[in-house]
């Protein structure tokens, strides 16, 4: 019988980060069924943990958020890695994890006290035109004079990223209550150095109700994020971001370039249910 994990993902303390519902043993279970049971749970991703197809992968998972299936997200990645290992989940390669999920292989680190993975590669990596920035700038409610650029970062979900001059003005944004399904928006903006951590970010995605969501710890953002940020010599080997302060949470974020060029993006995983069970 399935049975369900609640998991608190990049946390900072207690339930201070993005909840994820992973699902184990539902190899029987639908794809309609994994939807249904996702947008009952109500969490921004629920994932399933089945079977690996491909050579050289520990477990498949597969990526459900309210509005259909995605082929990677970043929260969902290291939860559903940290579910899988304390349910004795035991790896190919002692301090690695291969997840395979709908973009292929994902390498995940197992480190003291917290889990990293290898960003992936960007599907998408370019500036927006001008309607798309437009737009952007209006469904974010960002001040338009705080914006230093507008980038789509692709890896999986369609993440836009708007840049802005500081933290400040990231918490400051006021988004509107409704945005067309698809869209993924997100904006990040450095703090002062006395702050503690580097990089303050939002996310924002619209749900199957075009009702425009904020998420609490966005993985798969701060992977795009990262990688644009290394690239462009706008960090250096690693930072820290926090995410979520605007809605409660308390997430944290540690994003490391090695020195082959690969992004890792790490954090605190803690399970606050475990097994429940699914009638």
């Amino acid at each position: 019988m399935p049975s369900c994990d609640l998991v608190d993902v990049f946390c900072d303390g207690p339930l201070s980060g993005n909840p994820l519902g992973v699902v184990h043993g539902g190899d029987d279970l639908s794809t309609e069924e994994m939807q249904a049971f996702t947008n009952w749970l109500g969490f921004s991703e629920t994932t399933f943990l089945l079977p690996p197809t491909q050579e050289g992968a520990d477990y498949r998972v597969r990526i459900f958020y309210p509005g259909g299936e995605l082929p990677f997200a970043g929260h969902p990645t290291l939860g559903s890695c940290h579910s899988w290992l304390a349910a004795g989940g035991s790896p190919a390669r002692s301090g690695s994890v291969v997840q395979e999920c709908g973009i292929g292989p994902v390498e995940i680190r197992v480190g003291a006290g917290q889990l990293a993975f290898k960003a992936p590669e960007l599907l998408k990596y370019e500036p927006l035109t001008d309607e798309e920035r437009a737009f952007a700038i209006q469904t974010t409610g960002i001040d338009e004079a705080a914006l230093v650029e507008a980038v789509h970062v692709v890896n999986g979900p369609k993440w836009q990223l708007l840049r802005l001059k500081t933290a400040a003005d990231v918490l400051a944004a006021n988004p509107v209550s409704k945005a067309p399904l698809g869209t993924d928006i997100g904006l990040a903006g450095p703090h002062d150095a006395e702050f503690g951590r580097d990089w303050e970010l939002r996310a924002f995605f619209a749900d199957t109700h075009e009702c425009l969501t904020e998420d609490p710890v966005t993985g798969s953002f701060n992977a795009g994020v990262a990688i644009h940020l290394f690239k462009e010599g706008l960090a250096q080997g690693s930072y820290t971001a926090g995410q979520g302060r605007k809605i409660g949470a308390n997430g944290l974020v540690q994003c490391q370039q090695d020195d082959g060029g690969d992004v890792w993006i790490g954090g605190q995983c803690q399970i606050v249910s475990a097994g429940g069970r699914l009638a």
